[in-house]
């Protein structure tokens, strides 16, 4: 197709701010996806948008099921249970106890 340009899974972007390589980020509204590397502001980096990612930032306090729908709290910079001014990113793979500040989780490209 003449307009195609590529998958969509990995999606080289330029940064608006500092990020931490292999730890879930938010560029722009709604592209949502973890980075390869690090990088700062002006540096173009790949987003990985679509698999499943350990030692992600979890919000602390809260408990996931294996299957629960994960949200981005792009305030607190972690991923969470709670819907409410937050952004849909994918689900839990493996259930975490409340005291855990990480989790694994299964990103989906076609939602953020």
């Amino acid at each position: 197709m003449k307009s195609y340009l590529q998958e969509g899974d990995q999606i080289d972007v330029t940064l608006s701010a500092s990020v931490t390589g292999g730890i879930a980020t938010l560029v722009g509204a709604a592209m949502f996806g973890v980075p390869m590397i690090d990088g700062v502001s002006g540096d173009t980096v790949t987003l990985v948008r679509e698999g499943v990612f350990s030692d992600q930032p979890k919000k602390a306090g809260e408990a996931w099921a294996v299957g629960d729908k994960l949200y981005w709290d792009n305030t607190a910079k972690n991923f969470t249970t709670t819907a409410t001014n937050n952004l849909y990113v994918g689900i839990a793979r493996d259930a975490a106890l409340a005291a855990d500040t990480t989790g694994v989780v299964v990103l989906d490209r076609r939602v953020g």
